[in-house]
């Protein structure tokens, strides 16, 4: 196989973090790899999947199920192809496309991407906002607000590990699983007749429209850039032996967690077919309508089923739908921003259409904003697919591990029928644009199209119009030569933050390892007394006081030891007066202590070290207390 050099990983935090190699064969072995494919699994049981299979049930009973289970099959085909990426060349389809497209072609797919991700996370928040309201009567718009916070268990979740993560994810599975079996269980639908909806068979053209709807809400785009980076966080033999059995236990953990998928959605389409259609109520649709009937058939126990299914299907994918949003930024941009920073951008994007939509036109038109994330999904599907048949259809990279031209052949059908059938989805919503008067949206909806159409005809011939395909068109390391004049700096006025405990002295021997004999310590501390806040620098109370006192002690120890020192005092903010001291008095370098405060702690007492270095233009030295 051909040796692949990478400039960089995916996913860096908890890349490689599980290790396989160390597990002899047997159940050990296989369980260390099974956890990827369950992260994935949640994307195709998404709140965005739910009116589709409500509909198909209730409108045409069991006759859709076989539709359900070719999309299963469709979609294990095409994350198998995913996982084989992230296996066999150790790159995300973010990175593959960085270093396949041009530069031009890759900020497009990235845009495209990013649109894809604020639409899965659109999803997810009306998803979880409706459940909240289903099982506690919480206002949707509050609802919608809430979903903010789960910011903060992501960011917990990530510090405490892939593992921890990957079980935290299976426990919300299984409570959709669940809560779905019980209700399955109290409808007792006749199983010979839900056999008989594997049969295919349309019954109408409506159901022709409403299969399109499912196969379409099935293969989720973000789900194919997780899954190649996921399986990275497997550390496995890299010989031919030990790629070609991660790639048979990843099958392994692909064919459980996306059966898992398809039990579910098939359960929400059974249930609909038992409890609506067949006493006649065809015309479920919505979430909510659903949630309402159901009492009526199947007492008290199923709506709350219902909504805690909800919520946990809500609540999963928006965990995995963040972990993609990071995937693909670094992986197109190689642009890493802090996680919980890139959680808020991404939530954001969710809520504030929610918000406005729910302000002005009211909790009824949700459904028509979960329609809306369907369509923007669809508009990217072509751009994931096509380029990851591409690249695990290409020898040269993929080596003896390249897919089979049987494989090649249902991946490329299953990529025109997909494509097709989300094709004709878009046309028909963008008819109603078309039957009417508005001349400038016609031509603007005229336009994106063509730009669409001329970016998916590229990346079907790309690999026909370029062969050089090991050239990066996003360079890693842009202009990075060989070290040529090292130009060594003396500090002549170093600057030292001190917060009057036990690790100044660490702080001070830093400064003074960095500086020469002739070089000058300027000790700095900020009074953060209420007088002092209030008073500034004419405050007088007693933690003043013996703040001034502390640092002439430290002065005069300085001097006694041989070195040039002088000690100033600021008032009030922390940030300011330090950046304005530093400032003031010309120092050339500062050395500040880091108390190691994650997460919740950052929130609560602030980020001085960070906030001050970007106050400044010279070298901050950080140490770690």
């Amino acid at each position: 196989m051909n040796n692949i050099k990478h400039t960089d990983t995916s996913l860096s935090e908890v890349h490689e973090t599980i290790d396989t190699t160390k597990k002899k064969i047997g159940w050990r072995k296989i369980f260390s790899f099974l956890g990827p494919a369950y992260l994935v699994s949640v994307g195709y049981m998404d709140p965005g999947n739910w009116a589709t299979d409500l509909a198909g049930g209730s409108k045409f009973g069991y006759s859709l199920v076989w539709v359900l289970l070719m999309s299963n099959l469709m979609a294990l085909l095409l994350q198998g192809l995913s996982a084989r990426l992230g296996i066999v060349r150790r790159r995300d389809l973010a990175q593959a496309n960085r270093e396949a497209y041009p530069k031009l072609v890759n900020y497009a797919l990235w845009i495209l991407a990013e649109i894809a991700i604020a639409a899965t996370d659109l999803a997810e928040v009306l998803g979880m906002a409706i459940g909240l309201q289903l099982l506690t009567g919480l206002p949707l718009i509050w609802g919608v607000s809430l979903t903010v916070l789960d910011t903060f268990l992501l960011l917990y979740l990530q510090r405490l590990g892939m593992r921890k993560m990957e079980a935290f994810i299976i426990a919300l599975v299984a409570v959709v699983a669940i809560s779905f079996l019980i209700e399955i269980l109290l409808a007792k639908p006749v199983l010979a007749e839900v056999a008989k909806g594997f049969i295919p068979t349309f019954p109408s053209e409506e159901a022709l429209y409403i299969a399109i709807g499912i196969i379409g809400a099935t293969v989720m785009p973000h789900n194919l850039y997780l899954h190649s980076a996921l399986v990275q966080t497997r550390k496995i033999d890299r010989t031919d032996d030990g790629i070609r059995q991660a790639l048979k236990f990843n099958r392994i953990d692909s064919t459980i967690a996306l059966n898992i998928a398809f039990l579910v959605n098939a359960a929400i389409l059974i249930l609909a077919a038992t409890v609506f259609f067949k006493t006649g109520n065809s015309n479920v649709a919505e979430i909510k309508e659903a949630h309402r009937l159901l009492p009526g058939f199947l007492g008290n126990t199923a709506p709350i089923l219902f909504a805690v299914a909800l919520i946990a299907a809500g609540q999963s994918s928006t965990v995995t739908g963040t972990l993609a949003g990071q995937i693909i930024m670094e992986g197109y941009l190689s642009l890493r921003i802090n996680p919980i920073l890139r959680r808020l951008i991404t939530r954001l994007l969710a809520i504030i259409p929610a918000l406005i939509v729910i302000a002005i036109y009211g909790e009824n038109n949700v459904d028509a904003l979960l329609v809306l994330s369907q369509v923007i999904l669809s508009l990217q599907l072509g751009f994931a697919i096509i380029p990851l048949i591409h690249f695990t259809s290409d020898k040269k990279t993929m080596g003896i591990f390249v897919i089979k031209p049987i494989t090649k052949i249902a991946a490329w059908l299953i990529a025109s029928v997909l494509i097709f059938l989300n094709l004709k989805m878009l046309v028909n919503e963008a008819s109603g644009v078309f039957a009417g008067d508005n001349v400038l949206a016609k031509i603007a909806l005229l336009l994106i199209g063509v730009i669409f159409l001329v970016l998916l005809v590229y990346i079907i011939l790309q690999p026909l119009i370029t062969k050089n395909k090991e050239k990066l068109s996003i360079q890693m390391h842009p202009g990075v030569n060989t070290l040529q004049n090292l130009a060594i700096p003396t500090f002549a006025k170093i600057a030292v933050a001190l917060d009057y405990t036990a690790n100044d002295e660490r702080l001070l021997a830093y400064a003074i390892g960095q500086g020469k004999e002739k070089s000058t310590y300027l000790l700095l501390h900020i009074v953060e007394s209420a007088s002092a806040k209030l008073l500034g620098k004419d405050s007088d109370d007693f933690e003043t006081v013996k703040d001034r006192e502390q640092m002439e002690l430290y002065v005069r120890q300085l001097k006694e030891r041989g070195y040039d020192a002088e000690g100033k005092i600021g008032f009030r903010n922390r940030v300011k007066e330090i950046a304005r001291i530093v400032n003031e008095h010309n120092a050339d370098m500062l050395v500040i202590g880091a108390h190691g405060h994650t997460g919740l702690k950052d929130f609560i007492y602030g980020e001085t070290v960070n906030a001050v270095r970007h106050e400044l233009k010279i070298p901050v030295l950080v140490v770690n207390l």
